[in-house]
């Protein structure tokens, strides 16, 4: 039996509010004995992810890094629909050849180098490129960053089921958002200070996000990880249609996704918010350094929150978020009707608002997701819910483009309604009863 150094332990005990007195209850005893200093390596692993997230959020960041190169209106358009189609679509064809890994903390450490590397080369391409060349290059180190992302996607839930007990997993996942956000609060504060030599602070971000990336990679290799099951190895689209068939056989499967579906409005709505706060003349400086900074604090203030409330009931935390999400949508159209969308407490106080939802959408989803199912499915689970939800959001992008056409209030109502009705489908979800 392993006995974790006591500071490892002090400091887990700090963070997880745990102490020895407390039995595992759904991970082997040998992983139990490994738990804190699994705790501390989770948090550190995902916390670096997490910033280098932020460093180089292609809605923001790279949107205005290609802008800043001369690159095409039409190459930027891509950024998005890449990162996000990139990372979940292709789950459902990996997920197997992960399963067929005794221990999957490996493609997880292997996936955030490969970020690392997508990462570099977008660093590459904005020192030494200009206009559509840059542009090509930028996408492609997106793509790669995107298909490295979906493999982390579907490994980081079942290693996090095998290594971390339930009751602690909304917990550990809080604590390494919580903590990164302050690194990205960090970065937007220098954006908005140092507007002169922004294109500077842009370029050092994403050096530090390729870090970032790759010493997460090597601190998460480290991870104590029992070996799992191997069956269902292997791969192709044979697998991929067999694992659809789960979706007939579990309703809860097909319920949590349709309100993941739903839920995903709180992260679609922020750049028509920004629209509306800015217009057309908006700066870039102003609406990057205001966005990353919401965004940042929301995540700072809320995450570890809604870790803890989601070990409680990660379905109250969904009911919770979509309502909060629809009511922060409504205030920004309020702010709009009453003339108060040019002042400057109004439209960043909704937005605020809004991250703060989104915020707890992304912990609630992922604690439900992985205590709804044991380590058999749970790797499947996450494939396939992650691939439908590609669809939906590429589905919900062109909706959102179709619906801008009628104007960005139109959109942000519809998007209102899409996150009241993911509060009403989360309501029907089983509770799982994590407290």
């Amino acid at each position: 039996m392993t006995t974790p150094r006591p500071a490892v332990r002090l400091s887990y005990e700090m963070l997880a509010n745990d102490d020895d007195g407390r039995m595992c209850r759904d991970i082997s005893e040998e992983a139990c004995n490994h738990q804190p200093q699994n705790f501390l390596r989770h948090a550190a692993a995902l916390g670096l992810s997490k910033s280098a997230d932020g460093l180089a959020d292609p809605k923001l960041v790279l949107s205005w890094l290609m802008t800043h190169l001369g690159a095409p209106a039409g190459l930027v358009g891509l950024l998005v629909p890449i990162r996000e189609a990139g990372a979940l679509l292709p789950q459902l064809f990996t997920a197997a050849r992960i399963r067929a890994l005794a221990r999957r903390k490996w493609a997880w450490a292997a996936a955030a180098i490969g970020q690392g590397v997508g990462a570099a080369i977008i660093l590459g391409a904005a020192l030494t490129l200009s206009g559509t060349p840059a542009g090509l290059v930028i996408l492609l180190g997106l793509a790669i960053l995107a298909l490295s992302r979906s493999v982390a996607s579907v490994a980081y839930k079942d290693v996090l089921g095998k290594t971390i007990d339930k009751g602690q997993r909304g917990t550990v996942t809080g604590v390494a958002g919580s903590w990164s956000a302050m690194i990205v609060i960090g970065f937007a504060l220098v954006l908005i200070l140092f507007s002169d030599s922004r294109a500077a602070v842009v370029m050092g971000a994403l050096a530090l996000a390729a870090s970032a990336w790759l010493l997460a990679g090597l601190i998460f290799s480290g991870l104590a990880e029992d070996k799992g099951a191997q069956e269902g190895g292997a791969n192709g689209f044979a697998a991929a249609l067999a694992n659809l068939g789960y979706l007939r056989e579990d309703p809860q499967l097909l319920r949590f996704i349709l309100a993941r579906g739903l839920l995903t409005s709180t992260a679609l709505a922020p750049p028509y918010l920004v629209v509306l706060a800015s217009g057309e003349g908006g700066a870039a400086l102003e609406g990057l350094g205001a966005l990353v900074l919401a965004s940042a604090l929301a995540a700072l203030l809320s995450s570890y929150v809604w870790g803890r409330l989601a070990d409680q009931s990660s379905r109250k935390v969904l009911i919770w978020t979509g309502i909060s999400g629809a009511g922060a949508m409504v205030l920004t159209l309020a702010f709009v009707a009453l003339g108060l969308a040019a002042t400057v407490w109004a439209m960043p106080l909704a937005l605020f608002g809004l991250m703060i939802a989104h915020q707890g959408v992304r912990l609630g989803r992922a604690t439900y997701l992985v205590d709804m199912v044991g380590q058999d499915r749970r790797a499947i689970y996450t494939a396939i819910a992650n691939t439908v939800i590609g669809v939906i959001l590429l589905a919900s992008g062109v909706f959102g483009a179709l619906a801008a056409l009628a104007g960005a209030a139109t959109t942000m109502a519809l998007f209102a309604c899409m996150a009241a009705g993911g509060a009403f489908v989360a309501y029907g979800l089983k509770e799982l009863g994590n407290g």
